[in-house]
């Protein structure tokens, strides 16, 4: 990384100082140097834990990803290579210019330095756009948007320098997460670890449905189901009330415990279908039939923002409600009613149903929250936590605090260690997105082994 950049001089001082015959020699030996390095420096081999993952066939990530990994951690060390290569050249330059006479700065002289200073940085703006472009082609937390977007400035000298920083950031956190999960999957091959009593039973939040192609909980059910659970949807409605999803949850539990031959189940519920699910405990008295409920980040006590939206005019909420309706039983909702079903996650409402419905003590009771640090941990929930924190609620997710999700036996508040923080789609890994210091999979994975522990 010295003197490989400077193959101009480095020709230069060959024909200056040797015969005709041995600068030949050592002119095509140079540029045979000079091009078999610069071939290993783009194409790059690099072996790591990664690799580990191909010891056993069984193992959910197959070789194919730990290829993946492969690439992309390489454009990482391409990165590293890179910032000290460029800090050695600068010092070179310095040198340089310092040894070289003053008179020689003229003529062929000026020629060879202006030639080399070209030469080398296109030879690390080559190396930077390479590594751009592996992870750009293998970093799987990259969305579509942000992609077009670093592909639009990665041209740009300078500029591409920003976009090789956060693309390097992005491929650290996911490269570390999925070594992880490699290394767990090693030691828990034929564990079982998630094999718990009763089958799992996944219920959604309010806005969305639980779809083939588009799992509501990202990449966590695969997860659960390769440490041995068995694992339901509850199928419940986007926009339904507490009671009418209440009724077509009841409905696909006893179709599960007729599958399964068994007498309970475990849910594990986000947001709203939390209320849901406790509707169903104590207002449809299925307490029989469940086990154990988790909830995590529901609004037991109520949601600010539902709060705030309360005092929106009545006509005007209706109408929106009313735009919501009809696209949703386009998608499947047989009997949506966002006003009603919104207006259910407010303080009041929740204070009246907590009173209404008390727990079974049949059922063990468990809740999980989370935070995020500040206004623009999640862009997507930026103003809704901005609105929150105005009001008076400064530890939230962007949907719901910390004291409202807190039910049962308090277990944890999830969080980052980075400045970001844990926001209420996180928990259900809605971006597919790997955050430092938090793996939404593997606390999930906890969470049923910890229920598997406890005979649930």
């Amino acid at each position: 990384m010295i003197f490989l950049p400077h193959i101009i001089l480095l020709l230069h001082w060959a024909g200056a100082v040797l015969s005709p015959l041995a600068k030949i020699s050592v002119s095509l030996s140079l540029i045979l140097i000079y091009l078999l390095n610069l071939i290993f420096l783009h194409v790059m081999p690099y072996r790591d834990k990664a690799n580990r993952c191909q010891a056993s066939p069984d193992i959910l990530v197959s070789n194919k990803a730990a290829a993946r990994l492969k690439i992309m951690n390489g454009g990482r060390r391409i990165f590293r290579l890179c910032f000290w290569g460029v800090l050695i050249q600068f010092l070179f330059y310095i040198f340089k210019l310092y040894s070289y006479p003053l008179s020689d700065l003229s003529g062929n002289g000026i020629f060879y330095i202006l030639s080399d200073g070209i030469l080398t940085f296109l030879f690390f703006y080559g190396l930077i756009l390479n590594g751009c472009i592996r992870i750009l082609l293998t970093c799987r937390s990259l969305g579509v948007w942000k992609r077009i977007l670093i592909l639009f400035f990665l041209w740009m000298p300078v500029v591409h320098l920003f976009c090789a920083k956060y693309l390097s950031k992005r491929a650290a956190i996911e490269y570390s997460a999925e070594v992880c999960r490699f290394e767990n999957r090693i030691a828990r091959d034929g564990s079982m670890l998630c094999a718990t009593r009763y089958p799992i039973v996944m219920l959604h939040g309010i806005g969305f449905r639980d779809l083939c192609y588009f799992n509501y909980w990202g990449r966590i059910p695969k997860e659960l189901v390769h440490n041995g659970a068995v694992v339901y949807y509850g199928h419940q409605q986007a926009w339904g009330t507490i009671e009418d999803n209440a009724d077509i949850i009841c409905q696909n539990i006893r179709k599960i415990l007729e599958e399964n031959h068994c007498e309970k189940v475990n849910i594990i519920a986000h947001s709203k279908g939390g209320l849901d699910a406790r509707y169903l405990i104590s207002g449809l008295h299925m307490e029989d039939c469940v086990a154990s409920l988790t909830t995590i980040s529901t609004p037991h006590r109520g949601s600010e923002l539902l709060n705030i939206l309360n005092k929106l005019p009545d006509g005007i909420y209706r109408l929106i409600a009313s735009g919501f309706d009809r696209t949703f039983k386009r998608l499947g909702d047989p009997c949506p009613d966002c006003y009603h079903a919104s207006k259910q996650l407010s303080s009041g409402f929740c204070q009246e149903f907590n009173e209404k419905y008390p727990d079974s003590p049949k059922v063990y009771y468990q809740s999980y929250a989370s935070y995020v640090k500040h206004t623009f941990g999640d862009n997507l929930l930026s103003i809704p936590n901005l609105l929150m924190f105005f009001t008076g609620a400064p530890k939230n997710d962007g949907l719901v605090t910390v004291d409202s999700a807190k039910w049962g036996h308090f277990k944890k508040t999830f969080a980052s260690s980075g400045r970001r923080g844990i926001s209420h789609g996180d928990m259900i890994d809605l971006k597919r997105e790997d955050y430092k210091g938090f793996d939404v999979i593997e606390a999930y994975v906890q969470i049923v082994a910890e229920l598997k522990e406890m005979g649930f």
